[in-house]
């Protein structure tokens, strides 16, 4: 009689990272630690072995490796796995996980635990910091943010834990979740019999019901005045067909307000651009599609009778604690999936509607015609030294025409003078405003998409933020050709403008040098850059840009190296 060959031995630690790879992890982003013994291991034994796990790659900063995580899920669809050094590196997570919650990101982040023992187990503390680390609620440093948090407490618990932490990360609304993981547990045996087989839960997933999707398409349908308002795309390309069908048919205004991305191409002839005010001013109906804050309050008003629908992964925003914009219909769901049942509930619809579509189509088109033409003239005229942010677009814009691109601006490149036509196209700074977000997060979609060209535009104080010299480091440890381009007011311009907002007549308006704004003297960005071998341009002349950009694009492409363009614009 065979005797049936024994199962290789794994310990925790192995355990989890087979049972990532199996739920379709491609990459641990990790900043080890010395709770990292078990892990480091584990990733050693795999090798040997050949058991499956997913990559782990040096990141030398949490920050850029929850970044990473991040633009990783925007380019892919596929959540990731963050490691951090327990609680110091758990706390330079904070900011990503912040992001990720208020963009409802899916990150699995796991960060170690500093010993329980001192002593009498494998694993138990060995230096000074197994105390110093020590916290009595060590997942409290990013509760708030993540969806679900839990303390590896045992080590057969290993492959369930991280089915329900993957399952939970991906369910309506999506967003991170978080467990800590203690030495000792890591170092024990675990079984591993079925570390590959399918997840024990999946995924949940909302929709509304048939009668509210009839509900919003009666609505919009019968409104003389409808704005579609937009501000985190339209969930995928089925999605974004979706809309710009939808748009067009019915003439309905798209307006793109603080746009996290995409959701209608730029010049679409329903597009009108950024400023929801003339257009909220009259509205009858409002769809609101996926918006943390669709319009301010305080700033634009809506008619007294003007009916709103919410619609996305979670229309009220039940994260945040105020948030008092109306909702007389809620649809909840994912967002593509939403504007597909919308648009095919509306399209028979349309045949009672037709000659008012059409009046309305033609009244909107040579409105958003006019709003791109001021728009592109505006940008045209701020060629002169220094330059300004729309010029930098309009140059940018122009660099990539033809090409397949992704842009992300944190304080960057602003998306009204781009002409940008896919789903996916554009990605704009988490409304949670965790800055450094940009660098990193174009990182990880190029890392995801090595065919594509990514763009990263940010503000010099952003740009200080992204820990530039860990994210050169890995730009070039990698070899992920991004284009960084800084662009350089030496302040915070966002300071100013909040200030103006608030004071517009104060004493900071009114004075020569306002407080806590200037980042003066700036420093020599490309000298960081080239710190790490990667090509770099300064220009300060606006006319100079246009043969940069086309300079730094080539390099980019060419060389697969990354490359980073300072421009110094008006503050």
């Amino acid at each position: 009689m065979k005797s049936v060959p024994e199962t290789p031995p794994i310990t925790a630690g192995g355990a989890l990272l087979a049972r990532l790879k199996a739920l379709g992890v491609d990459y641990v982003f990790a900043n080890s630690g010395t709770d990292f013994p078990p892990i480091v291991e584990a990733l050693a034994q795999a090798a040997a072995t050949g058991t499956a796990v997913p990559r782990a790659l040096v990141i030398p900063h949490e920050h850029a490796a929850m970044g990473m995580a991040h633009g990783y899920f925007l380019a892919s669809g596929r959540p990731q796995a963050v490691m951090a050094h327990t609680n110091v590196g758990l706390a330079n997570c904070a900011i990503g996980a912040i992001n990720a919650a208020t963009e409802r990101v899916p990150v699995l982040l796991f960060s170690g635990r500093t010993p329980v023992t001192e002593a009498g187990r494998l694993g138990s503390r060995t230096v000074p910091i197994g105390w110093g680390q020590e916290m009595r609620d060590q997942a409290a440093l990013v509760r708030e943010a993540v969806k679900w948090d839990y303390e590896l407490r045992v080590p057969e618990q290993a492959g369930e834990i991280v089915d329900r932490a993957h399952a939970i990360a991906q369910s309506t609304p999506k967003g991170p979740v978080y467990l800590s993981l203690p030495r000792e547990v890591l170092c024990e045996p675990c079984p591993a019999d079925r570390l590959d087989a399918p997840p024990v839960m999946r995924p949940v997933t909302v929709a509304p019901p048939a009668a509210a999707i009839a509900e919003a398409a009666r609505l919009l349908a019968a409104a003389e005045r409808p704005v579609i308002v937009a501000q985190r795309g339209a969930g995928s390309a089925e999605g974004f067909d979706a809309l710009a069908r939808l748009a067009q048919d019915w003439g309905i205004p798209v307006v793109q307000y603080w746009a996290i991305q995409l959701a209608v191409a730029t010049d679409h002839p329903m597009a009108v651009g950024t400023d929801p005010a003339p257009w909220l001013a009259t509205a009858d109906v409002v769809l609101a599609i996926d918006c943390l804050a669709p319009w301010s309050p305080d700033i634009h008003r809506l008619p007294p009778h003007c009916r709103v629908i919410q619609a996305g992964p979670d229309p009220l925003w039940a994260r945040f604690p105020v948030r008092d914009f109306p909702c007389d219909l809620a649809l909840a769901g994912e967002t593509a999936d939403l504007l597909v049942a919308l648009e095919a509930a509306m399209r028979p619809l349309r045949a009672g509607a037709r000659e008012r579509c059409e009046v309305r189509q033609r009244a909107v088109a040579e409105r958003a015609a006019a709003i791109r033409r001021a728009v592109q003239a505006e940008a045209e005229a701020g060629c002169a030294a220094p330059m300004t942010k729309a010029w930098v677009s309009l140059c940018l814009s122009r660099a990539l025409e033809g090409r397949d691109a992704a842009v992300l601006s944190e304080l960057g490149a602003p998306l009204e003078p781009l002409t940008l036509r896919r789903h996916g196209s554009w990605h704009q700074e988490p409304h949670s405003g965790g800055l450094g977000w940009s660098f990193p997060a174009a990182l990880g979609m190029q890392l995801a998409g090595p065919d594509r060209l990514i763009v990263a535009t940010m503000g010099d104080g952003s740009y200080m933020f992204s820990n530039p010299v860990a994210c050169h480091q890995i730009a070039e440890a990698l070899a992920l050709p991004v284009l960084v381009m800084v662009l350089n007011n030496g302040e915070w311009g966002a300071v100013r403008r909040s200030v103006l907002d608030v004071y517009p007549d104060g004493h900071a308006a009114r004075s020569n040098a306002m407080p806590l704004v200037s980042l003066a003297p700036s420093p020599d960005f490309t000298r960081v850059a080239e710190a790490s071998r990667a090509r770099a341009w300064r220009v300060e002349a606006g006319p100079e840009l246009a043969a940069v950009l086309a300079a730094a694009i080539d390099h980019v492409t060419t060389t697969r190296t990354h490359a980073l363009v300072e421009i110094r614009i008006r503050p």
